[in-house]
This record gives C-alpha cells, sequence and structure tokens, in this order.
C-alpha cells in the first residue's frame, strides 16, 4: 500500500476504473492481463509504432524502504554533467524500482529526462539547468544525449523513455491502492488516455486535464489546476506537455503540489490515446530516429534537428576541448 494517507472517497465527478466507470475504494485491485499493447509514440510528439507493454510478472520491483525513506538510484553513482543537465545512468527497471521505493517508504521524487533537444534548451536556461541539479532523477532519453556523454566521458550511458515503463508504473499503484493523475494532451485524448491506462493496468485515475492552459503561476487556470491536483492527491502525476511547458510546470508548482510523484512524459496522452506511434526500438538504437521523425513532420521539426543537431554537436565537442564554457549553473 502506498504510505500516505488516501482521501475519503471519490472525488466530486468520480474517477476512471478498470472499466471506464466510476469504482469505488473496494474495487480498486489490480486487474492485469499477462500482456496488454497499444501503439504509442515519443515523449516530444513523434509518429509511428512501437507498443507499450505490461507484463504480469514484472510489477513489483520495489527498492529497499526498510528505514521509511526511499533508496534512490542517484545516491549510488555519480551524475554525468553535460551541457549545464546533470543525469543519472539508469535503465528503465532502475527507475520503476525508484518510484516504486518512493511509494513504499515516503518521500518525494522528481522523474526527469533529457534528450538532444532539452540539453540545448538546458545549456540556453538557467532554470533548466537548476531543475536537473535538484531533481531526484533525471536520466538520458535518446542517442543524441547518449552519444554525447561517450564523448566527453567515454561511457555510453543506458537511456529509456517514460512509455517503455508508464503503464508498469500505473499498474505497480495500482497494486499498492493508489491513483495517477494525467495533466497535458487535448482534452478528448486525456479522456482516452485516462480510459485506456485504467483499462490496460488496473490504476484508479484520479483524474486528468487537457495541456491548453494559462500556466502561469498566480493565473487563475493555473490555480484551479494545481488546486484540482491537490484535492485529488495522485500518487503519480504524469506531466505530458511537450518540452520545455511540462519542465517549467514542474520547476514552478513542485513545492506546492500535493504528490509523492511527477514524471515529465512528453505525449503519453497521445500514446494512450492512439494518436501517435513511435518508430522500432531497433531505429532509435542505431540513431536514425530523428531522421524518421523529421521525414514525417519535417514542417515542426525542421528547425529541432536541421538547426539544432549541429549545434548540439557544436556545444559537446566545445565542452570536451573547452569544458569551462559549458552552461552556467545560475
Amino acid at each position: 500500500m502506498v504510505n500516505r494517507p488516501r482521501p475519503v472517497g471519490p472525488a466530486a465527478g468520480g474517477s476512471i476504473g478498470p472499466s471506464g466507470g466510476v469504482r469505488s475504494k473496494s474495487q480498486r485491485g489490480p486487474q492485469l492481463a499477462r500482456r496488454a499493447n497499444f501503439s504509442g509514440a515519443d515523449p516530444d510528439g513523434g509518429g509511428w509504432e512501437t507498443g507499450l507493454a505490461l507484463e504480469g510478472g514484472q510489477l513489483d520491483r520495489r527498492g529497499e524502504a526498510d528505514t521509511g525513506q526511499a533508496t534512490l538510484p542517484r545516491c549510488r553513482a555519480p551524475r554525468t554533467r553535460l551541457l549545464g543537465a546533470e543525469l543519472d545512468d539508469l535503465s528503465a527497471a532502475e527507475v520503476v524500482a525508484a518510484i516504486f521505493a518512493v511509494l513504499d517508504g515516503g518521500g518525494r521524487v522528481r522523474v526527469i529526462n533529457a534528450n538532444a533537444y532539452m540539453l540545448n534548451l538546458t545549456h540556453e536556461t538557467p532554470w533548466l539547468r537548476a531543475l536537473f541539479r535538484q531533481s531526484e532523477i533525471a536520466f538520458f532519453d535518446g542517442a543524441g544525449a547518449q552519444l554525447a556523454a561517450q564523448v566527453l566521458t567515454g561511457h555510453r550511458p543506458r537511456r529509456t523513455t517514460p512509455p517503455e515503463w508508464a503503464a508498469e508504473v500505473a499498474a505497480g499503484v495500482a497494486q499498492r491502492n493508489g491513483s495517477v493523475y494525467l495533466l497535458g494532451g487535448a482534452a478528448e485524448a486525456a479522456a482516452v488516455a485516462a480510459e485506456r491506462l485504467a483499462t490496460l493496468t488496473g490504476v484508479r485515475v484520479a483524474g486528468f486535464h487537457h495541456g491548453f492552459f494559462d500556466a502561469t503561476p498566480g493565473s487563475p487556470e493555473a490555480e484551479a489546476v494545481l488546486e484540482e491536483i491537490n484535492r485529488l492527491r495522485p500518487d503519480v502525476l504524469f506531466l505530458n506537455m511537450g518540452m520545455p511547458r511540462q519542465e517549467r510546470w514542474l520547476h514552478d508548482f513542485w513545492d506546492r503540489a500535493d504528490v509523492p510523484v511527477a514524471v515529465t512524459a512528453g505525449a503519453l496522452v497521445d500514446h494512450l490515446a492512439g494518436r501517435v506511434r513511435r518508430p522500432p526500438r531497433w531505429v532509435a538504437d542505431l540513431g536514425f530516429e530523428w531522421l524518421v521523425r523529421l521525414a514525417v513532420e519535417p514542417r515542426r521539426l525542421w528547425r529541432r534537428y536541421v538547426i539544432g543537431l549541429p549545434v548540439f554537436g557544436f556545444r559537446v565537442l566545445r565542452e570536451k576541448l573547452l569544458p569551462r564554457r559549458q552552461g552556467g549553473d545560475a
């Protein structure tokens, strides 16, 4: 069970259970198939095919929490510093285990990631550098970030992406009688995604909200969204607003959000709703994912890749040769 007091009864308007309808606390047990797949997309909203899978025998990876405090991966190994971002060399299994350790042992954790695009942004943006320093888990997402780390350190870190393990996290939350909240995506897609995730994993989706609102701190819309999240008190908050909007929300509202775990998950809502897909894993492993994405969405992504990748490469080489010239710590 999640080591956290639960609100009494369902929230106003109900919550989404595995069947898509409102269910009571007595109905929150996991209802898991041995394997459930659906087509999905990458965190930045690409457009091809892969599956988000749930393996029935891989759901209970718990971290050690005997002392009541979660043991996080970042405590076991030094981080890699890359263009101002500080990143952990973690596998998908380790990220999931760390999340479950927090849910079982108490504490709070921000789970963020970086690809080449995010590293360019981090190099240019002081608040992003601060977020990477402060976040408890920050992992590699993308071949570009992997290659850059190898150039700078001689070691090629592992990489993963939230759509690969979001269903496993949701299923683990269900086993602990907890709930999740989805923030981001279009309103219709968010509703479909919430029902799909509940059906797939047995998790209670405490609530969901589209990502097209004024997220400026203090604005009526932003405050209303935060108030709803805090009223529903989900155990895991999936932020699905794209880079860097979702990171900005986390930076601005983490201290006021009543959630133990927040995950920047990009286009997870569009994955679940079946609106976008990813290329096969082997394409990403070969480092060609960016090329496929550019071919699918040239108008949206040409600047990110045609301009952004050469700039990224130049910055990595400059950091290799002149390490003091990298992004500051402000």
